[in-house]
């Protein structure tokens, strides 16, 4: 595959705390520059970005961000704030609290609270697969698409493990035809970013593939 098809599917992302005005600015650069699918930013810097893209790159978001126990109520304000400051794109984190104390009801609700609120803007759910049994993985698979979100994603870079391939092919069997897989964490290489679109991924999260 050629770089630059590459660069199509990857959400361009810049997620530490300490993060810098000038270091986003870089990212969203960089991702205009590459043809990038969108730049995945801190939620204080969304209004800022998308005035400073003007329209050139879409604009995604986290939620719930890294550990995602917040209550839904939280999560519904962070994402409507996000929305209404020009996010184009949400990437929420799911309780893995109720996921470990089998409460998928819990899970189904707060997936379907925050596609609402998206409406036809991308909700994409960070599930964390290092935390999940296999039997985890295929349930969430099955909840991500009764609640008609439009990515499930694996991970959120600051779990004890990344994206698999194992993982995006299990996704790809389990999840239905219309969710998209996002592979998220440790994705550094073209090779890497190869295996993982050959497997099944739609987007790729990295900050590094497009780096200068």
């Amino acid at each position: 595959m050629q770089l630059e098809q590459i660069y199509t599917h990857i959400d361009h992302t810049v997620l530490k705390q300490t993060t810098t005005w000038t270091q986003v600015q870089k990212l969203c650069d960089e991702a205009i520059s590459g043809n990038a699918a969108s730049v995945c930013i801190p939620p204080c810097y969304v209004a800022k970005a998308k005035a400073y893209v003007n329209g050139a790159m879409p604009i995604c978001t986290v939620i719930g961000f890294p550990n995602g126990y917040q209550t839904t109520m939280v999560k519904l304000v962070e994402t409507k704030e996000a929305l209404a400051n020009g996010a184009d794109e949400i990437d929420m984190v799911i309780n893995l609290c109720d996921v470990k104390n089998g409460e998928w009801d819990k899970v189904a609700h707060e997936i379907k609270a925050l596609k609402h609120a998206c409406g036809n803007r991308v909700l994409k759910v960070i599930v964390e697969t290092c935390y999940l049994t296999e039997a985890e993985k295929v349930q969430l698979c099955k909840i991500v698409t009764e609640a008609k979100a439009d990515y499930i994603k694996t991970s959120t870079g600051f779990g004890s493990a990344g994206a698999t391939v194992e993982d995006v092919t299990l996704f790809r069997k389990e999840c239905g035809a219309d969710v998209k897989i996002k592979a998220a964490g440790g994705i550094r290489t073209v090779e890497d970013a190869e295996n993982m679109l050959s497997a099944g991924a739609n987007r790729l999260g990295s900050s590094a593939l497009l780096a200068r």
